[in-house]
């Protein structure tokens, strides 16, 4: 692996362990209004990410056009509002576990669907890392109780997952990692306040209680704006196929941390689970040293892709 690809699979990494350790903070906020808590973490999160979007920020907004503003509202409402609000929905009747394996899957999807999307081939190594990263993701967390519902909206929460990532490719070469992060965030604020008048009416948005508060501080400052912009980053230096393995962690993230909270346990599956992921990490990403000589020269006009992506 090059600088850029282990800087970028670094960035990858650190954002899906921040979302991951973020479901802790979720079960803090069960009695708070979701579209109203929505509201205020990107809210938050777009206010604080303003003064780092970069100079001439409205100019290559601007540059964007009808179509890519369009792209923005789309990929805040899939893969931001409208994957939160498929997890809600999911767990309504289904185990936390359902959405969480389904989510789990993205990996194989992005690893067929970019590719497609750019008139190339999917790569092999990379699917087959990706395969083992959903079956770690299943090991971790086991399947629950469900019915069709619960299937039907976590099929939805697949699609967002998967949205946030492909739906950015083409806007992350214009705006880069912290611009686009700040644009998402604003417009997601909008949409999850629009959502919480149609979904909870006046009700929508109350005043934090201080545990409440600092569950959205540490998802706004914390998961949405570090984690948004080094996701981002990763993405723009190894491309959404390999990024997206690192999602594997996120499951895994939430498995060592919930004990923290009473409101899991880690235990040998969650172990077995976890190796898992971590091989289909360092296999489709090219972190062990026989895929670096197997994969030389096909991979090189990927690399060069990859590189070609890098904003400094």
């Amino acid at each position: 692996m090059n600088t850029t690809t282990t800087r970028g699979s670094l960035l990858a990494a650190l954002a899906c362990l921040l979302v991951g350790g973020s479901f802790t903070a979720n079960s803090l906020l069960g009695d708070y209004p979701y579209a109203g808590g929505q509201f205020l973490r990107y809210a938050l999160a777009f206010l604080l990410l303003v003064p780092f979007a970069g100079p001439g920020a409205w100019a290559r907004l601007r540059t964007l056009g009808a179509g890519g503003w369009a792209r923005l509202a789309l990929l805040a409402a899939v893969g931001m509002v409208g994957f939160n609000l498929a997890v809600l929905a999911a767990e309504r009747t289904a185990e936390p576990a359902v959405p969480g394996v389904f989510v789990g899957c993205a990996p194989v999807v992005v690893a067929v669907v970019v590719p497609l999307l750019d008139g190339r081939r999917p790569q092999r190594i990379v699917f087959s890392g990706a395969l083992f990263v959903a079956v770690g993701a299943f090991t971790v967390q086991g399947w629950g109780r469900t019915d069709a519902a619960g299937i039907a909206f976590s099929v939805c929460a697949l699609a967002g997952e998967v949205g946030f990532a492909v739906l950015a490719v083409p806007v992350l070469r214009p705006l880069g990692p912290r611009l686009l992060s700040t644009a998402v965030c604003g417009i997601a604020a909008v949409e999850s306040a629009l959502a919480g008048v149609l979904i909870d009416g006046a009700g929508w948005l109350r005043r934090p209680d201080a545990v409440e508060t600092g569950a959205l501080l540490w998802q706004a400052a914390v998961v949405t704006v570090v984690g948004f912009v080094c996701w981002y980053m990763g993405m723009q230096r190894i491309g959404a196929e390999r990024a997206t393995l690192f999602s594997g962690l996120i499951p895994v993230a939430a498995a060592c941390t919930a004990p923290l909270v009473g409101t899991g346990s880690y235990g040998a599956a969650q172990a077995v689970g976890s190796a898992l992921v971590c091989a289909g990490v360092a296999v489709g990403s090219g972190a062990l040293p026989w895929r670096a000589r197997r994969g030389r020269v096909p991979g090189g006009r990927q690399r060069a892709s990859e590189r070609s992506l890098e904003r400094v």
